[in-house]
């Protein structure tokens, strides 16, 4: 399973994570599995995992049996629907580790790697309608700019928009390499890689809706863990990092967090550490895609 996606900050995470040894975790992005075995060898008997994962690939490539884990072939957004379902008023830790699976990025047909030709697909839930491909081909200017921009940090966004319409009246994009061919002849070679990384990421955020279901799953932790419980949230670039230490810090994605009559802050979580946890240059060496994680990790007053 660790071929599948190897696990990232694992130790750390489940140091920090784990307060109740009989308590119930969710592993919200259960991909290979490799965070889960790690809860499944630090809890006890009496506890539990339940594993979310919206990719089909994910249970297709599961080898991981064990009577205390459950896992569910839905995105994590819908974790509270699933709660309610099974009766479980509350749990002790959730955790999640964001963005694209090493699988994702090295099954050519997934269509998330600049590496290959294929079809622009990008859908983490394969039983999902839109792809890249479908957004690039049909959304206007102003749409694709607005992707670009903010979910890339591309600051050259509409010029990049207009020449995805300019190409598009000439023929359709199908594939990544076609995309990418949009783009060559403007990017310096040594730009390359980090300009074209930021252009899949910015659509494959879109075609996932990955920060609105980043928004809902902490906002679910609020209502679902136990005072004491724990949530460590692993992510991979700014935008997410900065949504998650916004929420954790304040309880909600404003600057300020609410505050009483009296102007006194309602503070619903408590951090464990003032900054982001990152990899060693061990890790980074054994896994080079760990060099971006930064992990936070909070407790609920």
């Amino acid at each position: 399973m660790l071929t599948y996606h190897k696990p990232v900050l694992l130790k750390k995470t489940l140091e920090g994570l784990i307060s109740d040894p009989e308590g119930i975790y969710i592993d919200s992005t259960f991909g290979g599995g490799g965070h889960s075995t790690g809860l499944l060898k630090k809890i006890s008997k009496k506890g539990s995992v339940l594993g979310f994962d919206q990719d089909q690939e994910a249970f297709e490539n599961n080898t991981l049996k064990d009577v205390r884990l459950e896992i569910f072939h839905q995105n994590f957004r819908h974790i509270e629907n699933i709660l309610h379902l099974k009766g479980i008023q509350e749990v002790s830790g959730i955790l999640a580790d964001l963005g694209v699976s090493s699988h994702q990025l090295d099954t050519p047909e997934r269509g998330f790697s600049i590496r290959f030709d294929r079809c622009l697909d990008m859908r983490m839930n394969q039983r999902a309608k839109q792809s890249a491909k479908e957004i690039v081909n049909t959304y206007s200017e102003e749409a694709l700019a607005r992707i670009f921009f903010e979910y890339g940090d591309l600051r050259n966004s509409r010029k990049l928009a207009a020449k995805i319409l300019a190409r598009r009246q000439e023929k359709e994009i199908e594939t990544t390499f076609d995309l990418i061919s949009i783009f060559e002849r403007d990017i310096h070679p040594k730009e390359k890689q980090k300009f074209l990384a930021k252009v899949f990421q910015a659509l494959r955020i879109e075609v996932n809706g990955e920060l609105i279901a980043l928004k809902q799953l902490l906002e679910s932790a609020l209502k679902i863990l136990k005072k004491g419980g724990r949530i460590a949230v692993i992510s991979y670039h700014s935008l997410e990092d900065r949504l998650v230490k916004q929420f954790l810090k304040n309880g909600r994605f404003d600057k300020d967090p609410e505050k009483d009559f009296y102007g006194n802050k309602h503070l619903p979580f408590k951090m464990l550490s003032r900054k982001p946890i990152i990899p060693d240059g061990q890790e980074i060496l054994e896994n080079p895609r760990a060099k971006s994680a930064r992990l936070r990790i909070a407790e609920k007053i």
